[in-house]
């Protein structure tokens, strides 16, 4: 669960590698954000760290790899990474981690404990991460953080769309996990309409899904 953000100042340090770190006090995240915005707009590099070091948590921000890091050293040590598939997901990473540190990110994209899992395919990407959720609660939160960022409900209400508008080369490693997660659900997949994007994931609307994806509209 998200720790909620603590008021009052709060210090953030900016680096890029180059010895010249930016130490920040803010107010609120927006505050926050607003500073890093300026910071990483203004710098041509391949690494971006933004620490918090009174919490023990770090995000990293690697464009030159398409990768993003989180780091948390206190209560129990772990580094988790994320392939980026577009360019503006950087400066949303940050304000997540503003908002709620570490944990704001949980639900920002498919995150490896491993760095080299990032170099496999999309596909196999998709399906490790699916591989790593094993209980039915765990498979319908993941089926609903992938349904709220590009899903729809078709207009005859009986079917759920996933990656809506969206050609078959998006989203390849986000498609291979869900399709592998609503096979372990049993959830019916049907065929999209002809004029359906061939990205898209056309499913009939199942009542554990309704309920889940109630609480990410």
């Amino acid at each position: 669960m998200a720790r909620p953000y603590n008021p009052g100042p709060k210090q953030f340090i900016f680096a890029v590698g180059d010895g010249n770190d930016q130490q920040v006090s803010v107010d609120d995240p927006q505050e926050a954000y607003v500073a890093f915005s300026a910071f990483f707009r203004n710098r041509d590099s391949d690494t971006y760290t933004i620490k918090d070091e009174p919490a023990g948590q770090s995000l990293v921000l690697m464009p030159g790899q398409g990768v993003i890091a989180r780091i948390e050293v206190a209560d129990q040590p772990r580094s988790e990474y994320l392939k980026v598939d577009r360019a503006n997901r950087y400066l949303p990473s940050a304000m997540l981690f503003f908002e709620n540190g570490f944990a704001g990110l949980d639900y920002f994209g498919q995150w490896f404990t491993v760095l080299a899992d990032l170099d496999a395919s999309p596909e196999t990407r998709g399906a490790t991460r699916a591989a790593t959720i094993t209980t039915e609660a765990a498979a319908i939160e993941e089926v609903a953080r992938i349904w709220a960022n590009s899903g729809i409900v078709d207009p005859s209400n009986q079917y759920y769309v996933f990656f809506d508008s969206h050609d078959a080369d998006d989203d390849r490693a986000e498609r291979a996990e869900l399709l592998k997660l609503i096979e372990f659900l049993g959830v019916e997949r049907v065929n999209a309409p002809a004029e359906a994007a061939d990205g898209e994931v056309w499913v009939r609307t199942d009542k554990r899904l309704d309920v889940e994806f109630e609480r990410w509209s």
